[in-house]
């Protein structure tokens, strides 16, 4: 859905920008950004059913091409990970201001949240220094709206078709701007989406449940897809960036090469014709070109095969890159910076607050100050639908992650000991008259060893009403298992009454929660509440803070990482 806005980022007054940015002299232009040669652009390879869920073909690599050859080879941009564009963009972002003009000019912009407003995440809350932390989500956008991308990406009966976001990953980057942590969603997640509103059309889509998670972006563009992350996650997005196919090739050449591992030769390559054709020898090999391409886009050869293979791989590349990137500065040269700045603005969309070369090299400044070593690759924890085994859904480990970045603890384990008690929420509401809160009242009390305890809904409410909360009303459906008593609200504007439920029965405020499974204010008295009057929280567990295992977190100064080759890809 790149460029669908068509929103151009405003340059400062022609007198300021000559002073600060001056404009190139007649020719420069043309040898900082040649045009390409007729021929150069990509010729589409066949999709092989990627946008359904499985991988792109390609050939394997042959020795002794012409120059030509060549050229047309690396030009065939396969699928590859957002996050590694971006995060290249994001870190060479000062490129721009050697034109400023020009490559601002390139900035494609669009709305940041096309979702309701009771869908939509609070605030990003300051810490005690009042610093707030950064939540950026890049999306990669496999559109076939242009006669580059139709080429790039392949696929002729998709051209123009709506797009998918194959690949989702949220930056957090903490408030004190020590540590970053990324979090990647399958693509094919199941998942609740959200209304969304075409801001160009008026288009109104329905909220849809059970959807694929890449589907989102073509329910209006790129903003569907945040409000899709906000009401699963409940974390506040500040700022997307979305990319396409075009320019992929170009910014891969420019970094000069990134080494990646394998504990095995490879070839992603079957008989019929499916795979990437990366073609490896087992140990370290710097990727560039053509062959980083096949790694980021690679799935029949690593590990199992699938997609979540494919997105620690990527994981890897970013890190290497990053690594490569800091430690070695491989881009000081000037024609380096020019050529790869022109391929990033020409390639991104970012939302309306992230739409020029200043507030890009402002972000990029920020996110410069994380060191390297606390940076935290993750992937969502999911496990296979029950009922279509080809696609996956969060876990409670997801449910845990996406906690741990709402309240800004780095997923490393290296934060500083924090206070036990949890800080207050951000409400950004205030709750009604006691008399005028509505609540029902659920029996969760049942376990796998206990019935439920009877009449506890009939009970809680009871008291609810005794301290003047007189809208309290007993649910009498059956009982369900709720391990700890929690209160859900689904939507901001309800925050603040939820909220002062819980302080009249003395229930922590971390144990009220925003969820789209409720419709109104609901007090699930649990397991741990199953008599009498005075609710007494359960003591916090020592190790609630560590990052889940099945998150697979990868450490972006880790240089041991090595990608576990399908000894049937192996030669």
């Amino acid at each position: 859905m790149v460029g669908r806005s068509g929103v151009r980022a405003e340059t400062p007054a022609a007198e300021d920008a000559e002073t600060a940015f001056p404009a190139p002299r007649d020719g420069d232009a043309e040898t900082a950004f040649p045009a390409p040669r007729d021929g150069d652009a990509a010729h589409g390879e066949h999709d092989d059913g990627e946008r359904g869920g499985k991988s792109s073909g390609g050939d394997s690599d042959a020795g002794g091409r012409r120059p030509a050859d060549r050229r047309r080879r690396r030009r065939r941009a396969l699928r590859w990970s957002a996050s590694v564009l971006a995060l290249v963009i994001l870190g060479t972002a000062g490129a721009g201001y050697l034109y400023y003009r020009h490559l601002n000019a390139n900035i494609k912009s669009a709305d940041l949240n096309l979702g309701d407003a009771k869908d939509r995440a609070t605030q990003t809350r300051a810490n005690s220094a009042g610093q707030t932390a950064l939540n950026i989500l890049l999306i990669g956008s496999d559109a076939r709206d242009s006669t580059e991308n139709q080429k790039l990406g392949g696929a002729r009966d998709t051209f123009d078709g709506p797009p998918l976001a194959d690949v989702q990953m949220l930056l957090h980057v903490s408030a004190d701007r020590t540590n970053m942590s990324v979090v990647s969603m399958p693509r094919d997640t199941l998942l609740s989406i959200p209304k969304c509103t075409d801001p160009e059309s008026g288009k109104v889509y329905g909220a849809s449940d059970r959807a694929m998670t890449n589907e989102s972006l073509g329910r209006g563009g790129p903003g569907c897809t945040v409000a899709t992350w906000e009401k699963l996650t409940d974390i506040h997005i500040d700022h997307f960036m979305m990319i396409d196919f075009a320019g992929v090739v170009s910014m891969a050449d420019a970094i000069g090469g990134v080494p990646v591992c394998v504990d095995a030769n490879v070839h992603s390559h079957t008989s019929t014709g499916k795979g990437s054709g990366l073609k490896l020898e087992e140990g370290t090999t710097a990727v560039k070109g053509e062959q980083a391409l096949q790694w980021l886009r690679t799935r029949y050869g690593f590990e199992d095969d699938t997609d979540l293979a494919r997105a620690k791989a990527q994981h890897m590349y970013m890190n290497s890159m990053v690594r490569q990137l800091r430690s070695e500065a491989k881009l000081t040269k000037p024609n380096s910076l020019r050529k790869l700045a022109e391929a990033a603005t020409k390639a991104i969309t970012v939302d309306d607050g992230l739409g020029s070369i200043t507030k890009m090299y402002d972000l990029a400044t920020e996110l410069q100050k994380v060191p390297t070593e606390r940076i935290t690759m993750t992937t969502m924890p999911n496990r296979y639908d029950t009922y279509d085994t080809g696609r996956v859904v969060p876990t409670e480990d997801a449910d845990k992650l996406f906690r741990l970045v709402r309240e800004d603890i780095a997923l490393d384990g290296k934060d500083k000991k924090k206070p036990t008690a949890s800080p207050a929420p951000t409400v950004t509401d205030v709750a009604a008259a006691d008399e005028k809160i509505a609540v029902q009242v659920h029996n969760g009390t049942r376990t796998d060893t206990l019935a439920p305890a009877g009449g506890r809904a009939t009970a809680v409410t009871g008291l609810l009403q005794e301290k003047g909360l007189t809208g309290a009303l007993a649910d009498t459906s059956a009982a369900t298992s709720e391990e700890t008593t929690v209160i859900r609200y689904p939507s901001t504007d309800l925050q603040a009454d939820a909220l002062r439920v819980a302080t009249v029965l003395g229930i922590p405020a971390d144990q009220v929660k925003k969820s789209t499974d409720v419709s109104g204010v609901t007090l699930f008295v649990g397991a741990d509440w199953r008599s009498g009057d005075t609710y007494t929280a359960p003591e916090k567990k020592e190790d609630d803070d560590t990052t889940p295992e099945s998150a697979q977190a990868m450490n972006g100064a880790d240089e041991s990482q090595c990608m576990h080759v399908d000894p049937a890809y192996s030669w």
